[in-house]
């Protein structure tokens, strides 16, 4: 199903309200039903560029298989929530985000689809500056072509952003003869966007560092881990093992210590989210647990420097620290050999927003 922006007074509020509201927005037919099978060519177009993939759905089995990759560990108490709204909703509102490697017959495809056929519908965000096209591909011929081309050369895809969607799928499936029996478990709902097509953005985190030490204390501590510089102002850190602290309304370049480099494998992926927690939030701020103290706030890349630093301000013991971003190469190198990274390191955009597309799982 898909909205009906025709009756939608504002894009963006309903998307914002569609997990509370998508019962009664259903009831009030502000949803369309396709009348074919289809997949569906997604286009989100920005101020800076455009973003292509193809929204499917995939056997359940793949996930159960390897074929598709998480790098994320989930938490039993979200997956029962989202589990709960599944049954609730009948429905899942927004497909997994999954990323490959690029593959140029599908890039040229995705266009030439794109620019050969009229759009379902064509609807602008205004809070984010965004504009989603949305196309439907129902000849059989077309469908065919589309499986081929990601059978020869998508023999994985990787978990972006949806990994609590996908294991709760995976776990409703494997009740699902004896308590779901009318229901859809058999597929995950999937946006494939190939690596090319996503910005892979930082994630930060703001600590709760200065209950129990000072901040000159604290500095002196980072100083056997960082060679540390003083800087008049905020940035991005330009590279990887490079990160920026704000301190007490003061800016600071962060640079590992080869030491401390070197203490690792050779080989090993070194992110800097891991260090960070085993250098600094545990053996510094005392925090053992980075997915569950209160004590560590995660800020999405998107919402920039000044983002960090407002959440900061709001108490004299919090401390920020800035991350390059996760590069695709050591997500998929993790991800390939069965490891996870650590929690909130990757935040992909653009993102696919709840309602745009809906997937029924029963009817």
């Amino acid at each position: 199903m898909y909205p009906n922006f025709d009756r939608i007074a504002s894009p963006d509020l309903f998307c914002e309200d569609a997990k509370n509201s998508f019962r009664e927005f259903q009831a009030n037919g502000l949803f369309e039903k396709f009348p074919a099978a289809a997949l569906y060519v997604y286009r989100i177009e920005t101020a800076h560029r455009k973003h292509t993939g193809i929204i499917a759905l995939d056997d359940v089995a793949d996930f159960f298989d390897g074929k598709i990759k998480k790098h994320e560990k989930t938490i039993g108490e979200r997956e029962q929530q989202q589990m709960r709204l599944f049954l609730e909703w009948n429905a899942v509102l927004k497909p997994v985000l999954l990323t490959y490697p690029p593959v140029s017959a599908i890039h040229r495809w995705l266009n030439d689809f794109a620019k050969t056929h009229p759009p379902v519908y064509t609807t602008h965000f205004e809070k984010d500056g965004q504009t989603h096209r949305v196309w439907a591909v129902t000849d059989p011929a077309e469908i065919q072509h589309v499986r081929r081309l990601f059978a020869a050369e998508v023999p994985c895809a990787y978990i972006a952003d949806g990994h609590h969607r996908t294991t709760t799928i995976a776990l409703l499936h494997k009740n699902r003869e004896h308590r779901h029996p009318d229901l859809d478990l058999d597929h995950l709902f999937c946006a494939f966007f190939a690596a090319d097509q996503l910005d892979i953005l930082d994630y930060n985190r703001v600590v709760e560092a200065l209950k129990d030490i000072n901040a000159a204390g604290f500095a002196a501590r980072l100083s056997y881990i960082f060679d540390i510089t003083a800087r008049s102002g905020g940035h991005k850190p330009r590279k990887k093992h490079e990160l920026v602290m704000y301190l007490e309304q003061k800016w600071y370049d962060l640079r590992w210590k080869k030491n401390i480099l070197d203490q690792y494998p050779a080989g090993q992926v070194l992110l800097d989210a891991s260090l960070l927690n085993e250098l600094v939030m545990k053996d510094i701020a005392g925090i053992t647990d980075v997915r569950t103290d209160t004590r560590i706030i995660y800020v999405e890349g998107s919402r920039g420097v000044e983002g960090v630093q407002k959440v900061a301000d709001i108490d004299k013991s919090r401390v920020g620290f800035l991350l390059h971003p996760v590069s695709f190469e050591d997500l998929t190198h993790i991800a390939d050999a069965g490891d996870s990274l650590p929690p909130k390191s990757t935040y992909f955009e653009p993102r696919i927003k709840s309602g745009m597309l809906v997937k029924m799982l029963k009817g």
